[in-house]
């Protein structure tokens, strides 16, 4: 086994799983940060395994077996993508006598299943089963759960989901977020599987938390999603929803908008990301879906420090990127001074059809979308070393297809407007991501009120809901 994580056999040990591509070498700021504050708060050793879907579970199993020797293990888990095989993996460890605790977004809804799946058997019923335990929230909150693991306070924890001996499910308030626990990141902190262990993963680009949860999350909206093409009569149908953002953004019903963090925070983490051989600090993701408004001031703070940078990505709407064009000149002309770049690495356009923006509910329309494609092209004529938006830049912009309201006139739509603006060179992925529907997610309860009035069936796929498999009808 790899000496790199073995610490004072005074500390006991813990490890978070979380889902990974395997060749990757990006870090995961959610797991690692929680890592983070584990090690540096308890009396625990917390390091984080990144799992690809292919990886080799038994080698996993032997690995976490040689890792925490003859200790009881305590396996968390964070960011799991709806993998199933990780679900299964939290199964076989608390069978085999871990404790296992699932953290991270939806932690909380994956817990205790999908809306009233008592009365409704074909629907998710929670991971319950799979888990010891569930914390909702800040990473803090496992500080008083490993603290009080051997008597019954642990059962007080902020956040934590458990289930009781009578069945029933207890969740306890969680608590707000505390930045003292947010400006510091261990980027060291994260391993693959080896052959005789696990193995340090040297990554090559982090993120940075600026806002926690999306502006756009921050006000409940009325919304009208029609009837998916399948059941549609041709007759309009629609469902009116309440919405919390975009209508497939589970983190939105997730974290709604928790606000962003002081500067000291963000410049923190900053100052925690390595260095690159030339001394410059690797490149990161900039975690705020609005952050050209602040994006000067950061820059300005940053440099004042002393620290340097080499690219920052952004990730932004299209709408919000037209409202902050000044603001970018601005962080632009500065950044050309620094050596900087700045590179859109995403941006949400999801489509080119009217209709499905409004189902998915993104609040902008296709003439938005575009008006955002020239001026990414015309700020890249201006700034050609500076800035990058595109595909040759690494970009991979959002673009959802297929989706449940696909006809053969919105494929016409979409492909008019692809060819009219050249968007295949620059702007399209190489492959578009199907809608996914979370089963706590907007579209979620879309597909549920669907169910009950049309007396219709939709396969689960563990937390993620088969919208383009219709189930038989039934007879309540």
């Amino acid at each position: 086994m790899s000496s790199h994580y073995i610490k004072s056999t005074a500390r006991k040990k813990m490890v978070i799983i979380a889902s990974y591509f395997d060749g990757e070498t990006y870090g995961l700021l959610g797991p690692q940060m929680a890592a983070t504050v584990i090690q540096e708060n308890t009396a625990f050793d917390c390091i984080v395994i990144a799992v690809a879907r292919e990886d080799d579970k038994s080698v996993l199993k032997n690995a976490l077996k040689d890792y925490f020797g003859g200790e009881k293990s305590i396996v968390g888990f964070s960011t799991l993508s709806g993998r199933e095989d990780l679900f299964t993996l939290a199964k076989d460890l608390k069978d085999e006598g871990a404790i296992t605790i699932l953290a991270g977004p939806q932690a909380d809804v994956d817990y205790s299943g999908e809306k009233e799946w008592q009365d409704h058997p074909h629907r998710f019923r929670g991971l319950a089963a799979n888990f010891s335990f569930s914390m909702h929230g800040p990473a803090e909150q496992a500080i008083t759960l490993l603290k009080n693991l051997e008597g019954d306070e642990w059962q007080d924890t902020p956040g934590l989901l458990y289930v009781r001996e009578d069945g029933r499910t207890i969740q306890n308030p969680k608590k707000a977020w505390n930045e003292r626990f947010l400006s510091k990141v261990r980027w060291d902190n994260i391993y693959r599987i080896g052959e005789s262990g696990f193995t340090p993963l040297n990554i090559d680009t982090g993120q940075v938390l600026q806002h926690i949860g999306c502006p756009y999350a921050a006000r409940q909206r009325r919304a009208e999603v029609d009837y998916p093409v399948s059941l549609d009569r041709n007759t309009g149908q629609k469902v009116i929803l309440l919405l919390k953002g975009c209508s497939f953004c589970d983190v939105a019903v997730d974290k709604g908008f928790c606000g962003a963090l002081n500067m000291e925070t963000v410049v923190g983490q900053i100052h925690s990301l390595p260095e690159a051989t030339d001394g410059k600090k690797i490149p990161f993701e900039l975690i705020n879906e609005n952050p050209l408004p602040s994006l000067m001031r950061l820059l300005m703070e940053v440099n004042i420090r002393g620290i340097r940078l080499s690219q920052i990505s952004l990730i932004l709407r299209a709408d919000w990127f037209l409202n902050g064009e000044k603001y970018l000149r601005e962080a632009l002309r500065l950044a050309e001074d620094m050596e900087v770049r700045i590179v859109l690495t995403s941006v949400g356009f999801e489509s080119f059809d009217d209709r499905i923006l409004s189902n998915l509910n993104k609040g902008l329309n296709v003439e938005t979308n575009i008006k955002a494609i020239r001026l990414m092209r015309q700020v890249k004529e201006e700034f050609p070393h500076q800035w990058g938006y595109s595909r040759a830049d690494g970009a991979i912009h959002g673009f959802i297809h297929p989706t449940p309201w696909d006809t053969q006139k919105t494929s016409e739509n979409m492909q008019e407007i692809i060819a009219r603006y050249a968007l295949a060179p620059d702007i399209l992925p190489d492959h578009s991501i199907p809608l996914i529907i979370h089963h706590a997610s907007g579209l979620g309860d879309w597909i549920r009120e669907i169910e009950r009035t049309e007396k219709v069936q939709f396969k689960r796929h563990a937390t993620i809901i088969g919208w383009w498999k219709l189930g038989d009808r039934f007879t309540l």
